[in-house]
């Protein structure tokens, strides 16, 4: 019977894509019917996060279930360890014919093929929109197109040609990562959609952290390079020109299930490895604490797990599809993983010892001088944010709190208004707590330096 063979299982994870980036998410002019779909038929999250805002210790986390200072993948130039346990390398053990295709971006200059996948198709570090060359099993070639319709091919027809096992695969897109270069079709899309900055562009006085300002001409300030764009309003124009391809990839997977009869027996994952301010607090980028920066679409559909459509609201986190997947597959668990199965969630089920708070964590990068280092805590309505220096000293950038249930956007820093005090100290407290639990305490990251005013190498932008 078809409910009882093992789930397949496809993973699919987009590059610097907001949370809200989504039409069903009521994005203003963004319009994605195939994720609309996947969302309607299946469960959306509407609180999902990651708990390190960067391309590889999220994607670390995604695979291992645990968080960076855990994993060890800290930025964007560390390999994933090899005897790491993950997922992929689980369900193959497990039986499962399995296959990496598209971008990876765990260990910049290294593209060789990773252990737990039967099949590889990656690249060294960011990849190109056009004509990037791939590791192939081991032989490196230079494919000719775009690339979320190249890695969209090498996926169908590795779908197609696979075996009788139950299969997984991960397809990994370099959309929308900057520089934003929108396939032909969709290079105009968005010309005659008004862009305006959002409210909080202008924020930089002092009640917001002085790095705000201080890096506001720097690759990640508004006043910046834009990823060398003209002006902001192509930027963001190409930024979301560039998820329509995704959609359209994403569309074709769904069909080539349908029609291959895998449909309703395959766990499909979408994600994005982080999010991306596009001005909010006058920067252009990720790595911060700030909602855009942090907050990611997830979409899961699976009939048998998930009976009828849903979204859920609970805090889910990048390392909790780890377990889940393993737990729907019936395969080993990773023991160390502190993450959580949402099985429960996506069955309906109310899961009464779910997380109310989570604990968030970037170390600066010389390679990008532009954020400090941040350590914070969300709950379901606060979040405390602060910046260490590294040497135990005072931070010498304002920390921030923020009531998210009244102040969404984050335009309003409530660490100096004295009614907010013993908040404030409450969340310093539980963010002590869940470093001690975490194993994170004493806690150890760079020196925070001054930052600086240069680009970064062009190699790795």
């Amino acid at each position: 019977m078809l409910g009882k063979r093992p789930p397949n299982v496809v993973f699919i994870l987009t590059d610097d894509q907001r949370w809200d980036c989504l039409g069903v998410a009521g994005h203003p002019f963004l319009k994605t019917p195939n994720l609309d779909r996947l969302a309607n038929e299946g469960a959306r999250f509407a609180n999902a996060f990651v708990t390190t805002s960067i391309c590889s210790p999220s994607r670390a986390s995604f695979l291992s279930g645990l968080y960076a200072h855990q994993h060890g993948v800290q930025n964007n130039f560390t390999d994933f360890p090899s005897g790491l346990p993950s997922w992929p390398v689980h369900l193959k053990r497990a039986g499962y014919d399995t296959a990496y295709i598209g971008k990876w971006h765990m260990g910049e200059l290294d593209d060789s093929v990773r252990p737990g996948f039967d099949h590889w198709i990656s690249h060294r570090g960011q990849g190109q929109y056009w004509d990037t060359e791939f590791n192939i099993n081991g032989n490196r070639q230079t494919v000719k197109g775009y690339y979320t319709h190249t890695v969209t091919n090498m996926a169908l027809d590795w779908l197609k040609n696979r075996g009788s096992k139950p299969f997984a695969l991960c397809l990994g897109h370099k959309a929308p990562h900057g520089k934003w270069i929108p396939e032909p079709k969709y290079e105009h899309a968005f010309d005659n959609v008004e862009i305006k900055r959002p409210p909080t562009a202008g924020l930089t006085g002092p009640d917001m952290p002085s790095f705000v300002n201080e890096r506001i001409n720097t690759w990640h300030g508004i006043n910046g390079n834009l990823y060398g764009h003209k002006n902001f309003e192509e930027f963001v124009r190409n930024y979301h020109a560039t998820i329509l391809s995704v959609d359209d990839s994403v569309g074709a997977i769904y069909n080539a299930l349908q029609q291959s009869g895998e449909l309703d027996n395959t766990l499909i994952v979408f994600a994005g490895d982080n999010g991306f301010l596009l001005g909010e607090h006058a920067s252009i980028d990720k790595r911060t604490m700030w909602e855009e920066s942090i907050r990611i679409p997830l979409i899961m559909r699976h009939p048998r797990f998930i009976p009828k459509p849903i979204v859920l609201n609970e805090l889910v986190l990048n390392q909790d599809v780890a377990p889940t997947i393993l737990d729907l597959c019936d395969a080993e668990p990773i023991p160390t993983a502190p993450s959580a199965s949402c099985r429960r969630l996506l069955a309906g089920e109310v899961d009464p010892g779910w997380r109310k708070s989570f604990y968030y964590s970037y170390n600066y990068e010389s390679e990008f001088p532009y954020t400090p280092n941040v350590r914070g805590i969300r709950t379901e309505q606060w979040k405390y944010i602060h910046y260490p220096n590294g040497d135990e000293s005072p931070d010498r950038y304002l920390a921030e709190l923020y009531d998210l249930r009244n102040d969404p956007l984050e335009q309003k820093n409530l660490i100096n208004e004295p009614g907010a005090s013993e908040k404030a100290t409450e969340l310093k407290y539980d963010l002590r707590n869940l470093q001690e639990k975490l194993g994170t305490w004493p806690d150890t990251m760079p020196l925070n330096p001054q930052l600086k005013m240069e680009l970064p190498e062009e190699s790795i932008r």
